[in-house]
This record gives C-alpha cells, sequence and structure tokens, in this order.
C-alpha cells in the first residue's frame, strides 16, 4: 500500500515509519522542514518526503495515488492561548487535502475521552476526531491513554521523579486511575489497524491489562529499577503549584507540565471493545513495558524522544532559517586548535552534552541550567535522546541541533535557553583544525549587557573545551 503519513519527526510517527517498511509499503512522509527528515529513513527507497504545514498548507500538495494515511499531529507543550483552534484548522486542512486523493482509510491516535469532564488537551483530541469524519474515507480511531516507552513524555518525568526523589510530598492527582499502554502495542494496534475494513468509521479505546493510580505507577516503576520510595500525596497543591513541581523536578517544560496536571485529574479507563482479538495483539503489562523501554536505553537504542519535538523548547521556526551564522550586529568568541586524531575530535564532538557533560567547567554549565530552569527555560535536564548519535532537530541539553553531518565534519547548535538575543555554538574541521565559533546576536541594550557580563567566563569555558575535544 501507499501510505501517506503525518508528524514525520514526532515520536509516534518516526517509530511507526520503522514498522510500516518493515511490512513493505511505500511512504508518503509530511514533514514541515526538509532539513528534519529522520536519518533512519531518510535514504530508504520506500520513501518520498514532502514539505507540508498543515496550518498553511499549499494547494495539491498531497500526491492522488494514496491508499491510507496516517494523522499523527498533536502537542501538548503549546503556549498558544488558542490552541484548540489551530488543533481544529491543523485537521480540517489535512481532511480537505486527502479528500482530493484517492484515500480509502485516514487512522488517528486520539486520547481516551470516556470521563464527562475532559481535560483541554482531551477536549482537543475529540474535536479533531470529529473533524477528521468525512463520507468520501473511512476514519478509524484508536484513544489510548498513558504510553509506556523510552522517550515518551509519561515515562521520562516518571523517570525524572523516581530516581530523583527517594521521597516525595505530591499532589492528590496522583491517585487518578488509568490504564498504561506499551509503546510496542501501540504500533501494532496502528499498523495492524490498516486496510481492515471492519475497522472503518469506528474509534476503539486502546489499554493495557491494568488499572492503576500514577502513584501505583511510580512505586512499580522503582521496583523495576531497584529503588526503594515513599510518597505521600496531600490535597492542598493547587493545578499551579503542581505543574511548577513537575517543571522543577523534570525535565519537562511548564506549558507541557501544566497540560499534563490537567490531563492527569481525569480518569483515564477504556472501554471494552473486541479490537484485541481483531488486531490479534495481548496487551503487556506495566512493568513488562518499562523493563522493554530500559533495555532500548541501556542499548542506546531509542528511535524517538519526545524531548526533539520542536515544542519541547523555545525553538518555534525552520531549521533552515537559522543554519547560516550570522555576521552582521553580533559578538562572537572563535577558537581553533590544531586536530592530533580527526576520528576521536569528532566522535567528543557528538557525544558532546547530556551525561558527558561539555568537557570543561561542568560545574559552570549547570550553573547556567539552574538558573535558565529557574527563568522558566528548558535547563539541562532534557539531556540527549542518544549518547553518540545525533542529527537535525534533536534536543541536546538547552541546546537544539541545527546542522550534524560527521561526513562534513560540522555540528552546528541554537540556544534555547532564557537569552536576551540568540545564541549560536559551531564545531567544524577544515584540514588539521577544529574551529569552535560562539555567535551571539543581542537584542537591544539588555542583550549587549549580557554578553560583556559572562565573557570573563568564556576565557577558561570554551577554552577548556576545545582543548578537551582534540585532547587524545
Amino acid at each position: 500500500m501507499r501510505i501517506l503519513i503525518t508528524g514525520t519527526t514526532g515520536y509516534i510517527a518516526r517509530r511507526l515509519a520503522l514498522q510500516l517498511l518493515e511490512d513493505k509499503h511505500e511512504l508518503v512522509c509530511c514533514v514541515r522542514d526538509l532539513n528534519r527528515i529522520p536519518d533512519e529513513i531518510e535514504d530508504n527507497p520506500l520513501c518520498t518526503f514532502i514539505k507540508v504545514d498543515f496550518l498553511d498548507p499549499e494547494p495539491n500538495k498531497i500526491p492522488k495515488n494514496i491508499d491510507a494515511a496516517y494523522y499523527l499531529i498533536h502537542s501538548m507543550s503549546t503556549d498558544s492561548d488558542d490552541f484548540e483552534d489551530l488543533e481544529r484548522q491543523c485537521a480540517q486542512n489535512f481532511k480537505n487535502l486527502v479528500s482530493a486523493t484517492n484515500c480509502k482509510q485516514v487512522i488517528y491516535l486520539s486520547g481516551i475521552v470516556n470521563d464527562e469532564s475532559l481535560s483541554k488537551h482531551l477536549k482537543s483530541r475529540l474535536q479533531v476526531e470529529n473533524t477528521l469524519k468525512s463520507d468520501i474515507y473511512a476514519l478509524t480511531t484508536f484513544r489510548a491513554g498513558i504510553i509506556v516507552g523510552s522517550g515518551s513524555a509519561s515515562f521520562e518525568i516518571i523517570r525524572d521523579i523516581v530516581e530523583k526523589l527517594p521521597f516525595m510530598i505530591t499532589p492528590r492527582w496522583l491517585n487518578t486511575k488509568t490504564q498504561p499502554l506499551g509503546i510496542r502495542d501501540v504500533l501494532t494496534f496502528l499498523s495492524g489497524g490498516l486496510g481492515k475494513e471492519e475497522l472503518y468509521n469506528n474509534a476503539y479505546d486502546i489499554f493495557g491489562p491494568e488499572v492503576l493510580t500514577y502513584k501505583e505507577m511510580l512505586l512499580q516503576f522503582a521496583e523495576v529499577r531497584g529503588f526503594k520510595r515513599y510518597i505521600v500525596t496531600l490535597p492542598v497543591l493547587s493545578p499551579k503549584l503542581s505543574s511548577y513541581w513537575l517543571y522543577f523536578v523534570t525535565s519537562t517544560s511548564f506549558q507541557l507540565a501544566s497540560a499534563l496536571v490537567d490531563s492527569m485529574k481525569v480518569e483515564v479507563i477504556g472501554k471494552s471493545s473486541n479490537i484485541n482479538e481483531i488486531i490479534g495483539v495481548k496487551p503487556m503489562d506495566y512493568k513488562t513495558a518499562v523493563n522493554l523501554a530500559f533495555q532500548r536505553i541501556e542499548q542506546n537504542a531509542v528511535i524517538s524522544s519526545w524531548k526533539d519535538a520542536v515544542s519541547s523548547g523555545r525553538f518555534k521556526d525552520q531549521l533552515s532559517k537559522h543554519i547560516e551564522l550570522p555576521q552582521y550586529g553580533c559578538f562572537k568568541d572563535v577558537r581553533h586548535r590544531k586536530v592530533i586524531d580527526e576520528t576521536h575530535t569528532l566522535n567528543k564532538i557528538w557525544s558532546i552534552g547530556g551525561r558527558n557533560g561539555w568537557y570543561s567547567f561542568n560545574g559552570l554549565w549547570k550553573l547556567r541550567g539552574y538558573m535558565d530552569k529557574l527563568f522558566g527555560g528548558v535547563g539541562l535536564r532534557r539531556g540527549r535522546t542518544s549518547e553518540t548519535h545525533l542529527e537535525a532537530g534533536d534536543a541536546l541539553d538547552f541546546w537544539r541541533v541545527l546542522y550534524a553531518s560527521k561526513d562534513e565534519k560540522r555540528l552546528l547548535l541554537f540556544a534555547e535557553m532564557r537569552l536576551p538575543g540568540e545564541a549560536w555554538l559551531e564545531f567544524k574541521i577544515v584540514k588539521d583544525q577544529l574551529y569552535q565559533r560562539a555567535v551571539f546576536r543581542p537584542k537591544g541594550v539588555w542583550g549587549r549587557l549580557y554578553w560583556y557580563m559572562v565573557l570573563p567566563f568564556h576565557a577558561f569555558v570554551f577554552s577548556g573545551m576545545i582543548n578537551a575535544l582534540v585532547k587524545k
């Protein structure tokens, strides 16, 4: 089958694309930025990539000869006031474009919406589902609750909490019930529902075999990791205080923390159906899903992470708009050193940040991360998805990867920390020299004052970093 897949760089779609390619389907992958095509599918002969922004699409952008489509566009971390209108508009534009093709089935991954008092984001997902319904193609909706897998937002947030806090004083919404579902089972439902006519124009709740509270999920996660954790829930923490609690303890943004708190107050219990028998899947329990996730992490084989979504940080534009370093109106710190072993230096550059740190004065980098978090930034806690691999669009601590090419020996980062301006950090090897460039484009007087305030630290922080990169 020839399948259109949206949200190609997202957490679910990136994994689903690999599953569909294994099944020998031909994919037409929609991306907003052609510089962010995932490395693992970029050169696959079964993949075609088209640039589409469903908030402002070009007419006739979607090829006519597609058999099915996946609608996997959703962001919980947007800070837009008209979030629901944007979601509806995006779905309507997708519907209009797909309706002009030969598409017979659209598959949409939504959230379980059985509670009467839905959160803002669950209401939005239901609204999108209603918008996508059509007389031209059949809509199949899978409604999932908490998704458990390496790199998923819920998994990484629970991991942060469990690994950092032996004793927790938590909000009362930790007693809310849910039915977590492993990411592998989600992908089985999505791929298994393709082309099944008995699923046309129907919606199905998909969920794991256990009903657990968030508190029980934390404790079971701790048990899998071999930790002893103690949890006390208090009724006094307001939604806003709860959001701040999540924001400062975990790697999430404040917008995502607020959205999660809003959603976690609602019970997510699925309605039974025969969907498991139709697809032929027996969903795994929560502990099994957590164990499998850590196998991926230990093998450094995490395919996708919520942190790599552009909406996880402050970067809003297409990467291509920032790839060329600005030349005018900027402050620069440029250093170069002779490279002794090119392969060794490239590997160190591609392993920078995350657990490996920044090779010099890590305490100062951490302090800058704490300050950024204090002022509402992303901080250093996002880390990196892979310890050795980088590609355009990846989150790297409080940076965003704009360009990464080992063949061209160039890595370019853009700062997502709170700054009175814009900042880039580039590493590039030319002949036998490593060039390290820090470029800052200030905004107003405060931007210029900021540069001169941090300038004394550059002498040893940036110097130490480049020395470490070339040192054998």
